[in-house]
């Protein structure tokens, strides 16, 4: 495995690609620019002209279709004159940049090359859903039977990858075998890692989540594990999605990430939960699904698209002007040093602290309070096509003058929901669960999802535009990287929370006792209590209480602070965003 060597002069050489082009003899030795979306951190290559070289080649595109080359001089030619429209551009806003490209390069519609690109990017989305669903979805709801919040608190950790995966992005941008490609030296064996521990706890997952207590920390650390390699093969991934998509059709991107991480999300989670239950088995006469079969299947699936990923070419890529680990931490530093950078970063920080509440506990509340793994797995069955429907729709609203926009619209409407979720928790009928209130359910479900599907893809789009296609991979994961941090960061301290403010006491009649007990917040607990003769009562629920606390604080953070911020910054001229112009 070989390391990118460090790059010098790199402005003079970008320089050089505005040379007078008016002689032919100018024309003759003109370097033409390879693609103007790079991956991760390889700059624009500047490269001797030749007479005919594969589109795909230059744009770092997978090799779908080889019979392109009779229209590479006509692309060649285009791709200097789009780099200097963009050249122009630069101290335009986002809207008048827009306006100005759609007018030079017009409207084109999605190429083959694209459609393959797509299937490609949400094949290998979906493959990290998987370990994501277990991880941040079902497990906690089967820990659920036997641990308290706090508990649950801790098992929590292992989503910090995702969020974190940014502090080891150089390394996958910089490192690769330039035999296998870029992004497949990374992509390949991190599937291969993720399936065969899934093969592993396959065998022994009965064991470990009969007790989970006494495995907590086990249970903990292979989820860990697992998070932490689907968040390595998601750098490569977004890496690559750059230069797999064409310029126009990059908007896209988001959508094939939303499709391909919430389908892999949604069969660990909800449609495994329904599977793994045992009254949704009996009523449908099928047999019960079990965490290690699924398991299996998983690591089945993973393997799979291991092969037919070695089947894909992956066009090799210029490194003459790659930049070492070392030097991408300092462009990284850089990044983070530009002002409207520093603000975006803080605005992700506390974007989604107003319904962390909801996203956190009020499921696990509802199926507390007696909602069936199987009316959940209803409920979110039926709100899967709108999320599809969302992610697309978030694309295309995407591509306007204005990226920023849908994900300003969503706010109100997400907090609006948060609000009336927990007023339904705190409604909540006794089983059975009228007709009515299901509906409820069903229509407040898909509209959360709804929007929250439209904000993804609205700032993922806005990532897309302002990222630096220099130091592209790098940038994009930055930016995600705090995306994902926002919505993991809180987690920890709203689980923690609701045991700190709750207030439950084991009653136990025959001794007329009423002892006041942590425990009684976990079924565990409230087991343990009825072994003794007593009943369990909870007098203060902190659901509510932090449920409240988070509201608030997102209300009063999106009047003053969110959407006057995200409209200044969608405002702010592409060239600054840029670190290389």
């Amino acid at each position: 495995m070989s390391t990118s060597p460090s790059s010098t002069n790199r402005k003079p050489r970008r320089r050089q690609a505005k040379k007078d082009i008016s002689s032919p003899a100018a024309k003759d030795s003109m370097p033409h620019l390879s693609n103007g979306r790079a991956t991760s951190l390889e700059s624009i290559e500047i490269q001797p002209r030749t007479p005919v070289t594969s589109r795909a080649s230059r744009r770092g595109h997978v090799a779908w279709s080889p019979n392109e080359e009779s229209h590479a001089e006509e692309v060649e030619l285009s791709l200097l004159g789009e780099r200097e429209r963009r050249e122009a551009a630069s101290d335009l806003t986002l809207e008048e940049e827009r306006a100005y490209l759609s007018q030079a390069d017009g409207k084109r519609p999605f190429s083959t090359r694209d459609k393959h690109a797509i299937v490609l990017l949400i094949v290998l989305y979906l493959i990290q859903g998987f370990p994501l669903g277990l991880a941040l979805g079902s497990i906690p709801f089967i820990l659920r039977e036997h641990l308290s919040y706090s508990e649950i608190a801790v098992f929590s950790l292992c989503g910090y990858p995702y969020s974190l995966k940014l502090l080891w992005s150089p390394i996958v941008d910089s490192v690769f075998f330039p035999s296998i490609g870029r992004r497949k030296s990374w992509i390949i064996p991190m599937q291969l890692v993720i399936g065969t521990i899934m093969l592993a706890m396959s065998y022994y997952s009965e064991e470990l989540m009969s007790n989970p207590g006494k495995h907590l920390y086990t249970l903990s650390a292979a989820f860990f594990s697992l998070v932490f390699f689907s968040a390595t093969q998601d750098i490569a991934v977004d890496g690559w999605a750059l230069t797999l998509l064409s310029e126009e059709n990059l908007a896209f991107a988001s959508t094939c990430q939303t499709i391909g991480l919430n389908t892999g999300y949604l069969m660990s989670y909800t449609v495994f939960l329904a599977l793994n239950s045992e009254d949704f088995a009996k009523r449908w006469g099928i047999p019960r699904l079990s965490l290690g079969t699924y398991l299996f299947f998983c690591a089945f699936m993973s393997f799979a698209v291991t092969v037919w990923l070695l089947f894909i070419k992956e066009d090799k890529e210029s490194t003459s002007e790659d930049i070492s680990i070392k030097a991408v931490y300092t462009t990284m530093w850089q990044i983070c040093r530009l002002k409207h950078v520093q603000i975006l970063l803080f605005v992700h920080l506390i974007s989604k602290i107003g319904w962390q509440a909801n996203d956190a506990v009020t499921q696990l509340k509802m199926v507390e309070k007696g909602l069936g793994r199987e009316d959940l797995a209803m409920t979110v069955l039926i709100d899967f096509p709108f999320q599809i429907i969302g992610g697309w729709l978030a694309g295309k609203w995407s591509r306007g003058d204005k990226p920023l926009r849908p994900w300003i619209y969503a706010f109100w409407p997400r907090l609006g929901l948060t609000l009336l979720f927990t007023l339904m928790v705190y409604y909540f009928p006794k089983p059975p669960i009228s007709t009515g209130f299901f509906v409820l359910l069903v229509t407040a479900t898909i509209a959360q999802s709804f929007a929250g599907t439209i904000q993804f893809g609205g700032i993922s789009a806005f990532h897309t535009r302002i990222s630096d296609p220099v130091v592209g991979g790098t940038y994009m994961t930055l930016l995600n990287t705090f995306t994902n941090l926002g919505g993991t960061w809180p987690r920890y301290f709203v689980l923690k929370g609701v045991d700190f403010f709750s207030v439950a006491t084991c009653h136990i009649k025959d001794a007329d006792v009423a002892l006041k007990a942590q425990e009684c917040v976990s079924e565990h607990g409230k087991a343990a209590c009825a072994d003794l003769g007593g009943d369990c009562v909870t007098e203060r629920d902190g659901y509510y209480i932090v449920s409240a606390i988070c509201i608030i604080f997102g209300v009063l953070s999106v009047l003053f602070f969110l959407i006057p911020t995200a409209r200044k910054l969608q405002a702010v001229p592409v060239g600054k965003w840029r670190i290389y112009s």
